[in-house]
């Protein structure tokens, strides 16, 4: 499906065209997404206190199970487009309070409709934000729970939580049912490998499913019978997959935004209150526009740090509404665009990037973390940076998240870490040279091209502050803002050399003599 188009007669895609197969996902993404977007945001409205106990049960259930269900959309159809990563900024943890709500409020409605009771414990100081992929956990959790609930009659089920000794992260999860059956036992992990003349309807996938994604979250799976009745799930995450990036661990404080204010230029009732309820929840000042010419009627008379922009708008749509803002001679063409959009592959980012987005922001919106790193990146607001870092240290001046990078050099083990440091090494280099001669000759294309690169391998070793700058300085070079590029390639330089340097000190220590 193509994007809008403004007013030029020039298709907005350029000169590409998309395969039939692509406009039909496009088509059918953005109409899913939007369909998502008024379901969960239509649930979000609703003041839950003013409603029956029952019914609000019911209601957080239908809820967190309609979030769950576009994220799982959202991964099919990011399959099905033969696309990977997020639209928002990459970020791989997850709350894990949060986490343990919504379970909770997706799974309580459905034990209180069948009689049950469905309890969470936690244990010990429990981490506030883990880093694993949500919804691969989500699909863990949700086929164990919803074996444990088909087979329970009476009684409770329950997720426990902890951390043992190894400061392994552990799901547990038992149920009052019969348990599994010897045949059941034998045959637990086998594609469709239900027992012969089970009662209870399925298919056998479940626990299948379960196996498959444990393994890819490099967590153990133990299954067994409870010695009074029912089953016992185990999971255990290692410590070294969920322990939480250094720049989330404050906790998940939100970033103050507050003194800033926002225009958000959207036409959709429902999208403006959530959206304004999120910025309102950053503390900061918003101003509604309906379309993309009352938001640059807006941009003429009140001063704003951001804009946030739907793409699909009236009288003027959003890629023609950023192309006239970054056309305008004076300071209002470096405000901060922040796109919101459901149009999702390859083709329609590049588009929405060359009209002048600073960064894209998939609909509807699911994370209000993630949401709000967005603007706190484009915002220039670092809630990591103490105020006393000074540029003289390797791991403050990149913002250094030494987990990831520890962990990537432990799952290449001791002989293949030298040779990944010295790869990384090379590849930064090589890199290096060629920002500083795209910068230095204007190259668009070289730029363009190198920044990406740079923002792969920052984003791979955990260099947090320069993969957040290689993704502003893309920006510029799909803009072509040529004093924006000289500030940013300064900058760039700088933190690439001190990547540069700690790689190469890691590779000495690693390769000295005993």
């Amino acid at each position: 499906m193509p994007l809008p188009e403004g007013p030029s007669s020039k298709s907005i895609l350029g000169t590409e065209k998309s395969s039939a197969r692509s406009d039909q996902i496009a088509l059918l993404s953005h109409d899913i997404r939007g369909a998502m977007s008024d379901v969960i945001g239509g649930l979000r409205l609703i003041d839950m206190d003013e409603l029956h106990p029952d019914v609000r049960a019911q209601l957080l259930r239908v809820q967190a199970s309609g979030e769950t269900l576009a994220r799982l959309l959202e991964q099919t159809i990011a399959h099905l487009a033969e696309e990977v990563g997020d639209l928002s900024q990459p970020s791989d943890y997850l709350n894990l309070v949060r986490f343990l709500h919504d379970i909770e409020s997706r799974w309580a409605g459905r034990a209180s409709a069948s009689g049950l009771r469905f309890v969470i414990e936690t244990s010990g100081t429990m981490p506030a934000l883990v880093r694993l992929e949500r919804i691969t956990l989500e699909r863990i959790i949700g086929n164990i729970l919803s074996n444990a609930f088909k087979y329970t009659e009476k009684g409770k089920v329950q997720l426990d939580v902890s951390l043992n000794d190894d400061q392994g992260l552990v799901f547990c999860i038992c149920d009052d049912g019969p348990g599994f059956s010897e045949e059941a036992l034998e045959r637990l992990f086998e594609m469709r490998g239900r027992p012969r003349g089970s009662e209870k309807p399925g298919s056998g996938l479940g626990l299948h499913i379960v196996k498959d994604l444990s393994d890819q979250l490099g967590a153990e799976l133990e299954v067994q019978n409870r010695k009074s009745c029912g089953a016992l799930i185990t999971l255990t995450v290692p410590d070294y997959v969920w322990q939480t990036p250094q720049r989330a661990a404050t906790g998940g404080v939100l970033p103050d935004l507050s003194g800033r204010r926002i225009l958000v230029a959207e036409d959709n009732p429902t999208n403006q209150m959530l959206t304004v309820q999120m910025l309102e929840a950053l503390h900061a000042e918003s101003h509604v526009a309906e379309d993309g010419l009352a938001a640059l009627e807006a941009l003429e008379q009140y001063e704003f740090d951001m804009a946030l922009v739907d793409i699909e708008m009236p009288r003027l749509n959003g890629i023609a509404f950023m192309r006239e803002v970054r056309a305008r001679p004076d300071h209002l063409a470096r405000i901060p665009l922040v796109a919101l959009t459901a149009y999702v592959l390859r083709s329609n980012r590049e588009v929405i990037y060359a009209a002048g987005a600073d960064a894209i922001v998939a609909k509807p919106i699911m994370s209000i973390d993630r949401f709000a790193e967005t603007l706190a990146q484009y915002l220039d607001i670092d809630e990591t940076r103490d105020a006393t870092t000074t540029t003289s240290s390797l791991e403050d001046h990149t913002l250094m998240n030494r987990d990831r990078l520890d962990r990537l050099l432990e799952i290449a083990g001791p002989d293949g870490a030298s040779e990944l440091l010295k790869r990384l090494g090379s590849d930064l280099r090589r890199v290096h040279q060629n920002l500083l001669r795209g910068v230095a000759e204007m190259d668009q294309p070289l730029l363009r091209a190198e920044t990406h690169v740079l923002i792969s391998l920052a984003g791979a070793v955990g260099a947090e502050s320069l993969h957040a700058l290689a993704n502003r300085l893309n920006g510029a070079a799909h803009r072509f803002d040529e004093s924006e590029i000289v500030a940013l390639g300064s900058e760039a330089d700088t933190r690439t050399k001190a990547l540069i340097a700690l790689v190469d000190r890691e590779l000495a220590e690693r390769t000295a003599p005993v």
